[in-house]
């Protein structure tokens, strides 16, 4: 099968264009202001609409300002050192999860401290929230083309446009209409993961009614290691290449201590008193 030929663009008049990854990322942000809303209905009773809505503001600013930034310092810093606009230019994709990720954490710090709330408390009703933004943002991935996989000869993969920049980052050899072999569809395959599984995941957990701290673990230990599998199948970038012993990603190195970090904080949070992340209600 070849990969679809879909245009990034859905409509443009003059210089303004609406873009699907655009579009992804605002869908993540409604679905996720939804369920903060119902979660604030059935698991957080002291929250208001008004701190769910505030709560959705700062992490949308800290995803996007921290996952260009992470994604110019983690995966592009030599087109950075180049242009130094290259960071503000969002429409064009990437964003590094990792470094929206520290901006989320970072905007989560500054609205617990606004209204008097403990960050675990603020990140355990965050998390459940965020697989679904991560499964839209990977499907803006695959519209645009990018993240491509290692090569298959399984029935399932999609043969690339030569014309893809992501193609011809990581294949210069490929000139003609498209390559003579299929590829792993990784953005799919990290958009189930990220997005379906680690949702179920963290969703059931919130339903049990955790210590504080332990939903923000599960999180980060369940992201990391569905990204150190689904990493199997994705090409690393051109311009990176294998890290180390033609293996070891970027996306590994970034991923491994938040595993373990993640599981670090669930048994430090199972260690301590019992004191339940989301109220009885």
């Amino acid at each position: 099968m070849h990969y679809p030929d879909i245009d990034p663009i859905i409509v443009a008049i003059g210089p303004v264009a609406v873009r699907w990854y655009g579009l992804a990322y605002l869908a993540a942000f409604l679905v996720c202001w939804r369920l903060g809303n119902w979660q604030r209905a059935h698991r957080f009773p002291d929250w208001t609409s008004q701190q769910v809505s505030d709560l959705v503001f700062h992490g949308a600013l800290g995803a996007v300002i921290g996952g260009r930034l992470g994604y110019a310092l983690f995966y592009g810093f030599d087109a950075l050192l180049q242009d130094p606009l290259f960071v503000v230019r969002i429409w064009d994709g990437g964003m590094s999860f990792h470094g929206g990720l520290l901006g989320v954490l970072a905007a989560l710090a500054v609205f617990a401290r606004r209204t008097g709330r403990g960050f675990w408390q603020v990140t355990d009703f965050v998390a459940p929230l965020t697989p679904i933004g991560l499964g839209f943002g990977r499907l803006g991935n695959f519209i645009n083309a990018e993240l491509p996989g290692r090569v298959t000869d399984a029935s399932w993969g999609l043969v690339h446009s030569c014309q893809a920049d992501a193609i011809r980052a990581i294949n210069p050899l490929c000139t003609g209409a498209w390559e003579p072999f299929a590829r792993h569809p990784s953005p799919l395959y990290q958009a189930f993961a990220e997005g379906v599984a680690l949702f179920a995941v963290v969703w059931w957990t919130a339903s049990r009614r955790p210590r504080t701290g332990v939903i923000s673990g599960v999180f980060l230990a369940g992201y990391g290691a569905l990204r150190l599998l689904t990493e199997r199948f994705r090409e690393p970038d051109g311009h990176l290449g294998f890290m180390f012993m033609d293996a070891i990603t970027m996306g590994d190195l970034l991923s491994l201590p938040m595993a373990i970090i993640g599981v670090t904080i669930i048994v430090w949070a199972c260690s301590r008193p019992n004191r339940p992340s989301a109220n009885q209600g």
